[in-house]
């Protein structure tokens, strides 16, 4: 037997007019920008930086493997995708394989506002300064693609990522619910 449960998330917006500085990466990181072929490297950063979270108990699909190849599949097949806010954090590689480490997904929607998709940051490489290095440049290829105004959604109790977003100048707009269906306690 399937219950629901909610979680309360936070739309923030940000308006693009403002001056927004240039990405800028720590030492041994780079930012790689969007390529087809790159599709399985976003699902596996997608899925290493999101697999243990809040929000792969909110969209279940980020706990799997599979789930994130598939949103990556459905993301960039969307009329709104935008290459241009589309990029992966990787590790700078030098005698190393190149190791991606975050993701970043951009769209423009219906009404023609910029929607950040997901931003993920693998467990062992954040507070590297690469989630505002990947907002920066998704934020960056919106304005180029002549968008003014941009918005993401963010679970309520993700207090890391609500103040970088806000050090960034998102600001909450408004709350929404989302619903999860998940077994009803008790059921068996």
């Amino acid at each position: 037997m399937l219950g629901l449960t909610y979680f309360k998330r936070f739309r923030m917006e940000i308006d693009l007019d403002r001056d927004l500085p240039a990405p800028e990466v720590a030492l041994g990181y780079r930012l790689v920008p969007w390529r087809s072929d790159l599709l399985s490297a976003h699902a596996e950063a997608k899925f290493l930086s999101f697999r243990n979270g809040i929000d792969a108990n909110v969209f279940p699909c980020l706990g799997e493997h599979d789930g994130c190849q598939r949103l990556m599949r459905e993301i960039s097949l969307k009329d709104g995708f935008l290459p241009g806010a589309t990029w992966l954090a990787a590790t700078d590689g030098f005698d190393q394989p190149l190791e991606y480490c975050g993701t970043i997904q951009g769209i423009r929607d219906r009404s023609g506002l910029g929607a950040i998709q997901n931003l993920g940051i693998t467990p062992e490489h954040r507070s590297q300064g690469l989630g505002r290095a990947l907002m920066l440049a998704a934020l960056a290829g919106f304005r180029a693609a002549g968008l003014r105004r941009a918005y993401l959604e963010v679970t309520a109790q993700n207090d890391g990522a609500i103040r970088l977003y806000r050090r960034i100048g998102f600001h909450k707009a408004r709350t929404v619910y989302k619903a999860v269906e998940s077994p009803s306690v008790g059921a068996r």
